[in-house]
């Protein structure tokens, strides 16, 4: 039995931090039933059709669950709805514009008086309150407003993230939130009404640069894909390419020095004395690197690395990571079945094969009529509801 068997998430959701909140509940065994427009449905379903004509956003966030069809502008649908809550739902997830779930009635308030035990978790850009309440928040926008792109990229240009990690903040808060809203209610039987931020959810993971500039002092330098605050860290090339590597103490400086530079004398140069004088000679430093490198493969720079135990990577691209040695020696990889047929997936972090529920992504709609004719909705009416465009 997965742990969160039994447990019913109905989920309001579209793009990325819901879906891929309750993705990973559903990978624990939660019934996940998402509710979506007639006709299009999760907008992030057309962001793409990279996957065999389908969106990567969406294979990746929404395998395992259940595709309903509702417009909930029709007041029948609405009431549909609001039934499935009251009658199946123990945790309501939705990221819909500020205000839009307490207009069909969905607030915990509301719910909280009939349903007691009802979790609720809200996911908006910058919080239920507040004077940015109704700005709209993208991720690009949220990392922009949370400082994230003020230390990454380079000297002369900020830089996004490549994937979209305020959503996902986001999402694995609202994951471990619901997670604990569970526990707490099997102790005390009440339910949780969590109201949580894409904002709140970055500057969280933005805490080691902002105490490293506390109370005024100068933030971390943008410095690419080297380290900002220790040196020597990052990527150096060989002679057919790069290789990521890190220095964290003193003993792993001297021995980078004999080692891998095979230059013992360069440990007692007083510009390299310490990591903070490392940092301040950085580019004298990494010249220095790169000359020794030069004539080096990859290979007989990771080699040097393994044998001074200095923590090295390869610099990968998305092909490589497919086809990851440890993650293949690991078994990670599983399948998943989606409209256009099955896919690769990566089993969840922590999950063995059998742990996780790994079902199929659904096609739009696919579960409509099941679940509605659970709430002892007629063909007749299924059909009624079909014809006027509402399910």
């Amino acid at each position: 039995m997965r742990p969160l068997e039994g447990i019913t998430i109905v989920a309001l959701e579209h793009a990325i931090a819901a879906p891929f909140a309750t993705r990973q509940l559903a990978d624990l065994g939660a019934r996940v039933i998402k509710v979506e427009r007639p006709g299009s449905g999760d907008f992030a379903r057309g962001y793409d059709h990279r996957v065999r004509g389908l969106s990567s956003h969406f294979v990746w966030t929404n395998r395992s669950k259940e595709s309903l069809t509702l417009d909930l502008k029709n007041p029948r649908a609405a009431q549909l709805l609001e039934r499935l809550v009251l009658e199946k739902a123990d945790v309501v997830v939705q990221n819909l514009a500020p205000g839009a779930a307490e207009r069909l009635g969905l607030g915990y308030a509301r719910l909280s008086r009939a349903k007691p035990g009802i979790i609720v978790c809200d996911i908006s850009g910058y919080g239920a309150d507040g004077p940015y309440r109704d700005k709209k928040a993208y991720d690009l926008l949220i990392q922009s407003e949370a400082g994230f792109l003020s230390v990454t990229g380079t000297p002369e240009q900020a830089c996004k993230a490549g994937s979209s990690i305020a959503d996902i903040a986001a999402g694995m808060y609202a994951y471990s939130n619901i997670l604990a809203a569970l526990l707490q209610r099997q102790r005390t039987g009440e339910g949780r009404h969590i109201d949580l931020s894409m904002l709140e959810s970055l500057v969280e993971w933005m805490g080691f640069p902002m105490y490293y500039a506390f109370e005024g002092a100068p933030p971390p330098a943008r410095n690419g894909a080297g380290h900002a605050t220790i040196a020597p860290y990052g990527p150096f090339p060989a002679s057919d390419g790069e290789v990521m590597l890190g220095l964290q103490n003193e003993r792993e400086w001297l021995a980078f020095c004999e080692h891998v530079l095979c230059q013992p004398q360069l440990a007692q140069d007083p510009r390299f004395a310490g990591n903070a004088q490392r940092v301040a000679h950085r580019d004298t430093l990494s010249a220095l690197i790169g000359q020794a490198f030069a004539t080096l493969t990859r290979a007989q720079v990771i080699q040097r690395l393994e044998i001074a135990q200095i923590a090295s990577a390869n610099v990968n691209g998305i092909a490589d990571v497919w086809g990851h040695e440890q993650l293949a020696s690991r078994a990670r990889w599983s399948e998943v079945g989606t409209p256009a047929g099955p896919i690769p997936a990566l089993l969840p972090p922590g999950l063995q094969a059998g742990e996780a529920r790994m079902d199929p992504v659904p096609a739009l709609g696919e579960h409509t009529a099941s679940v509605l004719t659970e709430l002892g909705v007629s063909a007749a009416e299924l059909a009624s509801l079909r014809a006027e465009g509402a399910a």
